[in-house]
């Protein structure tokens, strides 16, 4: 059974960094879908907390950490605020939501997986709960902006694909002996340029046999 051996501080400096990224990709995309104040916060706060939840909840990690340290509940309030205030003008904001939400895909299917590894999981459910902790705030959020999430759209780049690459990555580092927090960071690295170059050039994952043309 391999164990993540990962200061319990940047274990959370990574979680408050994909919670900040996805939680300006909510707000972001709240915007974009005109909602109001409110609607800001709430989807900030289910982007950017989601993932994390389902994790904490399946490890056994209770009470979730979003609901005993405070900083897990006030950071995605402050990405709110920031995007109410300063949002890039509209017709570039599809953008940034794309930009920042690689960017929690990558930080948290990391900081998943490190944490599953260090609650006693088995590598391979650790990778799944890795990927689990990177897409499941991002999937809740589009359920309730209205669209399709990003995870089953059949036009959409892969998503799930570089959370699943970026949490393997750390379960291998781990059970080799050689998880640091510089290697975990290229983990998380390895996920977002995945994600934006698919984001780029438009790679998808491939349909049934039979069903392309429709």
């Amino acid at each position: 059974m391999a164990t993540a051996i990962v200061n319990p501080l940047v274990q959370e400096i990574l979680d408050l960094v994909g919670i900040f990224a996805f939680a300006l990709s909510g707000a972001l995309l709240a915007v974009r879908k005109r909602f109001d104040a409110v609607g800001i916060v709430v989807l900030a706060e289910v982007t950017a907390l989601g993932g994390g939840l389902f994790r904490d909840l399946v490890i056994g990690a209770v009470p979730p950490v979003a609901f005993t340290n405070v900083a897990y509940f006030t950071t995605p309030l402050v990405a709110a605020i920031v995007v109410f205030f300063w949002h890039p003008r509209l017709a570039r904001i599809r953008r940034f939501v794309m930009f920042f939400d690689a960017v929690g895909l990558g930080v948290f299917c990391v900081a998943g997986s490190i944490k599953a590894l260090n609650y006693g999981m088995h590598p391979l459910a650790a990778i799944a709960l890795g990927a689990a902790t990177a897409i499941g705030g991002g999937a809740a959020r589009d359920v309730l902006a209205g669209e399709i999430p990003a995870l089953l759209h059949p036009k959409s780049e892969i998503y799930a694909v570089p959370a699943l690459l970026g949490s393997a990555l750390v379960s291998i580092l781990a059970v080799a002996g050689v998880l640091t927090p510089i290697t975990s960071s290229l983990a998380a690295l390895l996920a977002i340029v995945i994600r934006l170059l698919a984001l780029r050039y438009g790679w998808r994952a491939p349909l049934a046999r039979g069903t392309g043309s429709a």
